[in-house]
Protein backbone atom coordinates (compact mmCIF):
# COMPACT_ATOMS: atom_id res chain seq x y z
CA UNK A 1 0.00 0.00 0.00
CA UNK A 2 2.92 2.51 1.02
CA UNK A 3 4.82 1.66 -2.03
CA UNK A 4 1.44 2.27 -3.81
CA UNK A 5 1.10 5.40 -2.37
CA UNK A 6 4.63 6.41 -3.30
CA UNK A 7 4.19 5.29 -6.74
CA UNK A 8 1.12 7.83 -7.64
CA UNK A 9 2.81 10.54 -5.44
CA UNK A 10 6.09 10.74 -7.86
CA UNK A 11 3.78 10.53 -11.21
CA UNK A 12 1.39 13.20 -9.88
CA UNK A 13 4.61 15.15 -9.27
CA UNK A 14 6.26 14.08 -12.77
CA UNK A 15 2.85 15.13 -14.26
CA UNK A 16 3.02 18.69 -12.44
CA UNK A 17 6.69 19.10 -13.52
CA UNK A 18 6.35 18.02 -16.89
CA UNK A 19 3.04 21.06 -17.29
CA UNK A 20 5.18 23.57 -15.47
CA UNK A 21 8.23 22.82 -17.99
CA UNK A 22 5.61 22.63 -21.11
CA UNK A 23 4.44 26.08 -19.53
CA UNK A 24 7.54 27.67 -19.12
CA UNK A 25 8.76 26.77 -22.27
CA UNK A 26 5.37 27.71 -24.47
CA UNK A 27 5.85 31.31 -22.68
CA UNK A 28 9.40 31.87 -23.51
CA UNK A 29 9.94 34.82 -26.07
CA UNK A 30 12.49 36.06 -28.03
CA UNK A 31 12.66 39.79 -28.40
CA UNK A 32 14.18 41.20 -31.86
CA UNK A 33 14.62 44.82 -32.46
CA UNK A 34 14.70 45.67 -36.27
CA UNK A 35 16.02 49.02 -37.71
CA UNK A 36 13.91 50.73 -40.82
CA UNK A 37 14.22 54.15 -42.40
CA UNK A 38 11.10 56.42 -42.16
CA UNK A 39 7.80 55.93 -40.86
CA UNK A 40 5.82 53.35 -43.13
CA UNK A 41 6.07 49.93 -41.18
CA UNK A 42 3.20 48.61 -42.83
CA UNK A 43 5.02 45.17 -43.77
CA UNK A 44 6.81 44.67 -40.88
CA UNK A 45 3.41 45.42 -38.70
CA UNK A 46 2.32 42.29 -40.73
CA UNK A 47 5.32 39.88 -40.25
CA UNK A 48 5.61 41.07 -36.68
CA UNK A 49 1.95 39.77 -35.96
CA UNK A 50 3.39 36.20 -37.81
CA UNK A 51 6.36 36.14 -35.31
CA UNK A 52 4.05 36.65 -32.44
CA UNK A 53 2.61 33.11 -32.81
CA UNK A 54 6.01 32.07 -33.13
CA UNK A 55 7.65 33.41 -30.08
CA UNK A 56 9.63 36.34 -31.19
CA UNK A 57 8.40 39.47 -30.26
CA UNK A 58 9.30 42.17 -33.06
CA UNK A 59 10.60 45.48 -31.76
CA UNK A 60 10.46 48.49 -35.21
CA UNK A 61 12.30 51.34 -34.52
CA UNK A 62 12.32 53.91 -36.96
CA UNK A 63 15.17 56.10 -38.35
CA UNK A 64 15.10 59.43 -40.53
CA UNK A 65 18.18 58.62 -42.42
CA UNK A 66 20.63 55.79 -43.96
CA UNK A 67 23.30 55.95 -42.13
CA UNK A 68 21.91 55.46 -38.59
CA UNK A 69 20.28 51.97 -39.22
CA UNK A 70 23.50 50.31 -40.41
CA UNK A 71 25.81 51.86 -37.22
CA UNK A 72 23.13 51.12 -35.15
CA UNK A 73 23.52 47.14 -36.17
CA UNK A 74 27.25 47.06 -36.01
CA UNK A 75 27.38 48.59 -32.52
CA UNK A 76 24.53 46.20 -31.23
CA UNK A 77 21.98 48.08 -31.04
CA UNK A 78 19.45 47.01 -33.46
CA UNK A 79 19.82 42.99 -33.77
CA UNK A 80 18.42 43.35 -37.88
CA UNK A 81 17.76 46.01 -39.93
CA UNK A 82 15.39 46.16 -42.99
CA UNK A 83 15.88 49.54 -45.30
CA UNK A 84 18.28 49.33 -47.91
CA UNK A 85 19.51 48.00 -51.57
CA UNK A 86 22.42 45.15 -51.69
CA UNK A 87 24.03 47.74 -53.91
CA UNK A 88 23.85 50.53 -51.12
CA UNK A 89 24.63 47.91 -48.31
CA UNK A 90 27.71 46.90 -50.01
CA UNK A 91 29.04 50.46 -50.41
CA UNK A 92 28.20 51.31 -46.99
CA UNK A 93 29.80 48.29 -45.20
CA UNK A 94 33.23 49.00 -47.51
CA UNK A 95 33.28 52.50 -46.84
CA UNK A 96 33.03 52.36 -42.98
CA UNK A 97 34.10 48.55 -42.61
CA UNK A 98 31.53 47.15 -41.02
CA UNK A 99 31.37 43.35 -40.67
CA UNK A 100 27.79 42.85 -41.92
CA UNK A 101 25.86 40.41 -44.33
CA UNK A 102 22.52 40.15 -45.91
CA UNK A 103 20.42 37.25 -44.77
CA UNK A 104 17.61 37.74 -46.95
CA UNK A 105 15.87 39.67 -49.78
CA UNK A 106 13.10 41.53 -49.69
CA UNK A 107 11.22 43.89 -52.24
CA UNK A 108 12.02 46.07 -55.06
CA UNK A 109 11.04 49.61 -55.49
CA UNK A 110 10.72 49.84 -59.37
CA UNK A 111 12.56 52.83 -60.98
CA UNK A 112 10.73 53.64 -64.07
CA UNK A 113 10.81 55.17 -67.51
CA UNK A 114 7.51 57.29 -68.29
CA UNK A 115 6.11 58.80 -70.94
CA UNK A 116 2.67 61.36 -71.97
CA UNK A 117 3.35 61.06 -75.56
CA UNK A 118 4.52 57.40 -76.20
CA UNK A 119 2.63 54.07 -74.76
CA UNK A 120 6.08 51.66 -75.35
CA UNK A 121 9.57 51.94 -75.91
CA UNK A 122 9.52 50.58 -79.21
CA UNK A 123 7.55 53.92 -80.15
CA UNK A 124 10.47 56.46 -78.69
CA UNK A 125 11.64 58.08 -81.86
CA UNK A 126 15.36 59.43 -83.20
CA UNK A 127 16.75 61.94 -81.36
CA UNK A 128 14.39 61.77 -78.43
CA UNK A 129 14.73 63.53 -75.58
CA UNK A 130 15.08 61.02 -71.73
CA UNK A 131 15.27 62.87 -68.54
CA UNK A 132 17.31 61.09 -66.01
CA UNK A 133 18.34 61.77 -62.15
CA UNK A 134 21.78 63.67 -62.18
CA UNK A 135 22.84 62.23 -58.70
CA UNK A 136 25.52 59.30 -59.21
CA UNK A 137 23.44 56.56 -57.91
CA UNK A 138 20.28 56.97 -59.72
CA UNK A 139 21.87 58.03 -63.07
CA UNK A 140 23.71 55.03 -62.80
CA UNK A 141 20.30 53.15 -62.29
CA UNK A 142 18.79 55.07 -64.89
CA UNK A 143 21.40 54.47 -67.72
CA UNK A 144 21.18 50.21 -66.33
CA UNK A 145 17.01 50.43 -67.23
CA UNK A 146 17.74 52.24 -70.43
CA UNK A 147 20.15 49.27 -71.48
CA UNK A 148 17.70 46.73 -69.83
CA UNK A 149 15.11 48.65 -71.98
CA UNK A 150 17.21 47.75 -74.83
CA UNK A 151 17.91 51.64 -75.64
CA UNK A 152 21.49 52.25 -74.88
CA UNK A 153 24.31 50.03 -74.35
CA UNK A 154 26.73 50.30 -71.32
CA UNK A 155 30.48 49.79 -70.83
CA UNK A 156 30.65 45.52 -70.28
CA UNK A 157 32.86 47.39 -67.12
CA UNK A 158 30.43 49.56 -65.93
CA UNK A 159 30.57 49.72 -62.07
CA UNK A 160 27.07 51.39 -61.74
CA UNK A 161 27.60 54.83 -61.34
CA UNK A 162 26.11 57.08 -63.58
CA UNK A 163 28.29 58.72 -66.38
CA UNK A 164 27.59 59.73 -69.78
CA UNK A 165 30.40 58.82 -71.38
CA UNK A 166 29.83 55.32 -70.02
CA UNK A 167 27.37 54.84 -72.96
CA UNK A 168 28.81 52.29 -75.73
CA UNK A 169 26.23 52.65 -78.29
CA UNK A 170 22.42 54.52 -78.79
CA UNK A 171 21.32 53.41 -81.85
CA UNK A 172 18.26 55.91 -81.94
CA UNK A 173 20.94 58.72 -80.89
CA UNK A 174 18.54 59.93 -77.60
CA UNK A 175 19.71 62.65 -76.07
CA UNK A 176 20.39 62.34 -72.10
CA UNK A 177 18.97 64.89 -69.73
CA UNK A 178 20.42 65.24 -66.53
CA UNK A 179 18.49 66.91 -63.93
CA UNK A 180 17.82 66.93 -59.60
CA UNK A 181 15.52 64.04 -59.31
CA UNK A 182 12.69 65.96 -57.55
CA UNK A 183 12.12 67.59 -61.48
CA UNK A 184 11.57 64.51 -63.36
CA UNK A 185 7.82 64.06 -63.45
CA UNK A 186 7.35 67.88 -63.51
CA UNK A 187 9.31 67.59 -67.23
CA UNK A 188 7.33 65.13 -68.69
CA UNK A 189 5.65 67.38 -70.79
CA UNK A 190 8.83 68.63 -72.76
CA UNK A 191 10.83 65.76 -73.24
CA UNK A 192 9.62 62.01 -74.40
CA UNK A 193 10.27 60.30 -71.75
CA UNK A 194 11.82 60.74 -67.86
CA UNK A 195 13.42 58.25 -65.71
CA UNK A 196 11.67 58.49 -62.44
CA UNK A 197 12.82 57.34 -58.72
CA UNK A 198 10.28 55.08 -57.09
CA UNK A 199 9.47 57.39 -53.82
CA UNK A 200 8.82 60.57 -56.19
CA UNK A 201 6.94 58.90 -58.71
CA UNK A 202 4.54 57.22 -56.08
CA UNK A 203 4.30 60.89 -54.56
CA UNK A 204 3.29 62.44 -57.98
CA UNK A 205 0.52 59.90 -58.35
CA UNK A 206 2.29 57.39 -60.84
CA UNK A 207 1.88 53.67 -59.90
CA UNK A 208 5.50 52.33 -61.39
CA UNK A 209 4.33 48.64 -62.47
CA UNK A 210 0.87 50.02 -64.29
CA UNK A 211 2.07 53.92 -65.41
CA UNK A 212 5.21 53.73 -67.03
CA UNK A 213 5.93 52.46 -70.16
CA UNK A 214 8.76 50.46 -68.91
CA UNK A 215 10.05 49.58 -65.16
CA UNK A 216 12.84 47.23 -63.30
CA UNK A 217 12.24 43.96 -62.79
CA UNK A 218 13.92 40.88 -60.51
CA UNK A 219 16.77 41.39 -62.63
CA UNK A 220 17.69 44.83 -61.46
CA UNK A 221 19.45 42.87 -58.37
CA UNK A 222 21.38 45.51 -57.07
CA UNK A 223 18.41 47.10 -56.17
CA UNK A 224 16.46 44.11 -54.05
CA UNK A 225 16.42 45.45 -50.40
CA UNK A 226 18.15 43.25 -47.78
CA UNK A 227 17.77 42.32 -44.10
CA UNK A 228 20.81 42.36 -42.61
CA UNK A 229 22.70 41.38 -39.39
CA UNK A 230 26.15 41.44 -38.02
CA UNK A 231 28.37 38.45 -39.54
CA UNK A 232 28.66 36.79 -36.53
CA UNK A 233 24.87 36.62 -35.77
CA UNK A 234 23.59 35.49 -39.47
CA UNK A 235 23.45 32.29 -38.51
CA UNK A 236 21.06 32.55 -35.53
CA UNK A 237 18.11 30.37 -35.60
CA UNK A 238 15.48 33.68 -34.51
CA UNK A 239 16.81 35.91 -36.99
CA UNK A 240 16.89 33.22 -39.69
CA UNK A 241 13.11 32.90 -38.78
CA UNK A 242 12.15 36.23 -39.28
CA UNK A 243 13.57 36.24 -42.56
CA UNK A 244 11.54 33.17 -43.62
CA UNK A 245 8.36 34.57 -41.91
CA UNK A 246 9.19 37.40 -44.24
CA UNK A 247 9.63 35.58 -47.34
CA UNK A 248 6.55 33.40 -47.14
CA UNK A 249 3.29 33.77 -49.99
CA UNK A 250 1.09 35.91 -47.20
CA UNK A 251 3.82 38.16 -46.98
CA UNK A 252 4.04 38.52 -50.64
CA UNK A 253 0.08 38.67 -50.90
CA UNK A 254 -0.08 41.68 -48.60
CA UNK A 255 2.67 43.58 -50.22
CA UNK A 256 0.58 43.42 -53.49
CA UNK A 257 -2.54 44.49 -52.19
CA UNK A 258 -1.10 47.19 -50.36
CA UNK A 259 1.46 49.07 -51.70
CA UNK A 260 -0.97 48.74 -56.04
CA UNK A 261 2.30 47.46 -57.65
CA UNK A 262 4.74 50.72 -56.11
CA UNK A 263 6.44 47.58 -53.95
CA UNK A 264 7.73 44.39 -55.68
CA UNK A 265 7.90 41.35 -53.27
CA UNK A 266 11.31 40.25 -54.50
CA UNK A 267 12.52 36.87 -52.57
CA UNK A 268 15.52 35.57 -54.45
CA UNK A 269 18.33 33.53 -53.03
CA UNK A 270 21.28 35.80 -51.63
CA UNK A 271 23.56 34.11 -54.39
CA UNK A 272 21.53 35.82 -56.97
CA UNK A 273 22.79 39.12 -55.12
CA UNK A 274 26.41 38.40 -55.21
CA UNK A 275 26.22 36.93 -51.43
Amino acid sequence: MKKLLLSIIIFAFAVVSVACSSETSGSEKVKVKVGVSGSDTRIWDFVSEKAAKEGIEVEVISFSDYVQPNIALAEGELDVNAFQTVAYFDTFIEEHNLDLSPIATTVLAPMGLYSDKYESVDDIPEGAKIAVPNDVSNMGRALLLLEEAGLIKLTDDYDGNGSLDKIVENPKNLEIIEMVAAQTPRVLPDVAASIINNGIAVDAGFTPTKDSIFHESETATPYVNIIATRTEDKDNKHFQKLASLYQEDDVAEFIKKEYKGNTIPTFIPLSDIGW
